[in-house]
């Protein structure tokens, strides 16, 4: 690279959502309150589990854990596009973008395996009832949340190893509101094809793989249910529904985005706002609509919390 052409790349600049400020101002509001609300949703399911002792077995600890995430996921991205919706140059460090991709892909490589620990759990409930608690113990609960991390953190330092050193020497524009891979990787003044490939590779196939593992484990509990109907199979069988539905919410984009070449930057933003806003704000609210138990706890985790303030 030829320092006397080019200029080293310190920090990117954001296109953003929108130029209009009518949509700007309607985003600010909508996105905020799907930030409120999905930080709080999320809290309150982690304050339920953590203070009610009825709620301490592995499916509401492993709930409790992905509820943890989620904020994470809120907050990678959301409280940077809030606040860059009405400013008019929307730029980020290098060092800023390098951190919001480790974060990404760190809270989303926690949650795929924590889904398929959720997915797996459900499994033995429904499958092997009478070994659930010899299956599911402490023990097998922490190896899946250690795992879960473990993975997360080495799926992100693998991405970034190859993306830190690259050469950005002119082009710093991003159309987009948060910085991935993908759009970071076309900007580099190098080829990149190699690298695209690997991407594709670690992201893209770890998230179809993880995806129909998870679709694959639901076939064979609707097929033993089938085959084996009991009252007590139909309730776990229950919550089987929200768990699929928030894999196909997670799964969807991650899928587009790692195995598709980008052919709509329009569809890219959307996905990408229906990732960090919509799933996050979804998922207690799907967890909790059909479950009985979850929903009488956050009630009466809700009163004593009024009652404490009351009486403080």
């Amino acid at each position: 690279m030829d320092g006397a052409n080019h200029s080293v790349v310190s920090e990117f600049v954001f296109l953003g959502l929108s130029n209009s400020w009518e949509i700007q101002l309607v985003l600010f509001v909508f996105s905020s309150m799907l930030y409120v609300a999905s930080m709080m949703g999320n809290s309150l399911i982690i304050l339920t589990v953590t203070s009610d002792p009825h709620l301490h077995s592995p499916v509401y600890f492993l709930l409790a854990n992905l509820s943890f995430i989620d904020l994470g996921v809120s907050s990678v991205t959301t409280p940077k596009l809030i606040y860059d919706l009405f400013r008019k140059c929307k730029v980020i460090s290098f060092g800023g973008c390098i951190a919001q991709i480790f974060f990404i892909h760190v809270v989303g490589g926690v949650e795929m395996v924590l889904l398929i620990a959720m997915a797996f759990d459900r499994y033995v409930a429904i499958c092997k009832p009478l070994h659930y608690l010899t299956i599911m113990s402490p023990r097998m609960c922490i190896f899946f949340l250690v795992s879960a991390w473990m993975i997360g953190l080495i799926h992100s330092v693998i991405q970034l190893a190859f993306v830190v050193n690259l050469p950005f020497c002119g082009l710093n524009v991003l159309d987009s509101f948060y910085c991935d891979l993908p759009q970071l990787i076309r900007l580099a003044c190098t080829d990149t094809y190699q690298l695209e490939l690997m991407v594709t590779a670690n992201s893209g196939l770890i998230s179809v793989g993880s995806f129909f593992i998870l679709i694959i484990s639901y076939i064979v509990i609707i097929v033993t249910v089938q085959k084996h109907p009991s009252a007590g199979l139909s309730k776990a069988l229950s919550t089987l529904s929200a768990h699929i539905t928030v894999v196909v919410f997670f799964f969807g984009p991650l899928i587009f985005f790692y195995t598709w070449p980008s052919l709509s930057t329009q569809l890219d933003k959307f996905l990408a706002i229906f990732d960090a806003l919509f799933t996050p704000f979804l998922d207690p609210v799907i967890y909790t609509f059909r479950n009985q138990e979850m929903k009488v706890a956050m009630r009466r985790v809700c009163r004593q919390l009024v009652s404490y303030r009351k009486i403080s």
